[in-house]
């Protein structure tokens, strides 16, 4: 059977939405439906194709199996229970697990039959397991692009962690899963980042922000105050009567941003006002004259 691109009759691309697809389908229906089109065969055989193409892509499973499998989506489930039954009879752990585009249609062509090919199930080549790890650091290990061995498997692998990379992320190693069979690729490795924050900065995408305490005096007299980045002390002159929650902007003082070298997001700093305590019988006088000078 031939491929058809269901996509393209709904002109869309790949990645549209299911809100797209009932537009398109709405918008292409109403163009080629035989009320608006008497005696049209052309109109006819593409609002049957329109329909087609909506059947399979405005229903959620029906088009994942259409994305992976193609034109052989309808025999998907033939597919993974022989993939399973395979599987279970191999003595190769994890060999079984993905299949190249190339295989699923060698396998649909025995199976199903359609065309010359002879070849058997047994002699597809398989591609080899992906594997998943996970690996644990603290936001300050990222800070730097920096290597690290981990062992998968009993295999060391040498890794460069890039700076910036963000909690959740997953990068790609290719070839370091699984064995193929019948001569097929290896697996990737598949690493996904499980980043903790046990720093006193708050992270924002590549923005930092850090709350710091400035004394009523410097609030209101202005003055200096020295605060930390991710990377050492800076000091900040504090201006005259600065209010609670004044927030200051250090550009470049955040943290780097992912695969952009020497490139980093900013730091802010909020101003949290400390009110003094524990005052003095000669403190709590001058404040009461300050009161009155105030509101004289």
């Amino acid at each position: 059977m031939a491929f058809i691109d269901y996509y393209k009759i709904l002109g869309l691309q790949k990645n549209a939405t299911e809100n797209e697809i009932k537009k398109a389908y709405r918008k292409l229906a109403r163009k080629y439906h035989p009320d608006l089109n008497p005696n049209n065969k052309e109109a006819e055989k593409k609002f049957k194709a329109v329909n087609e193409a909506n059947e399979v892509l405005s229903h959620k499973e029906n088009r994942k199996k259409y994305d992976k499998y193609g034109k052989d989506w309808e025999h998907a489930e033939h597919f993974e229970k022989a993939q399973k039954q395979q599987y279970q009879r191999s003595s190769q752990q994890n060999a079984y697990s993905n299949f190249s585009d190339s295989d699923y249609s060698d396998f649909f062509e025995s199976m199903f039959g359609g065309g010359s090919s002879r070849r058997t199930y047994s002699s597809v080549k398989f591609r080899g397991q992906d594997y998943n790890a996970e690996l644990h650091l603290e936001l300050k290990d990222v800070y730097k692009t920096h290597k690290r061995t981990l062992t998968v498997n009993g295999k060391n692998i040498r890794l460069t962690i890039p700076a910036g990379v963000k909690n959740g992320q997953i990068i790609k190693i290719k070839g370091h899963g699984g064995q193929g069979v019948n001569g097929g690729p290896k697996g990737d490795l598949h690493i996904k980042f499980v980043i903790k924050n046990s720093t006193k900065f708050k992270l924002d995408n590549h923005n930092l922000h850090l709350t710091v305490d400035l004394d009523l005096y410097k609030a209101v007299l202005g003055g200096e105050v020295t605060v930390d980045t991710f990377d050492g002390k800076v000091k900040l002159k504090v201006k005259p009567e600065t209010q609670n929650g004044t927030k200051v902007k250090l550009k470049g003082k955040g943290f780097p941003i992912y695969k952009k070298e020497g490139s980093f997001g900013d730091l802010y700093i909020t101003y949290q006002i400390k009110i003094p305590t524990n005052l003095t019988k000669r403190e709590k006088e001058l404040f009461t004259e300050l009161s009155k000078l105030r509101t004289s």
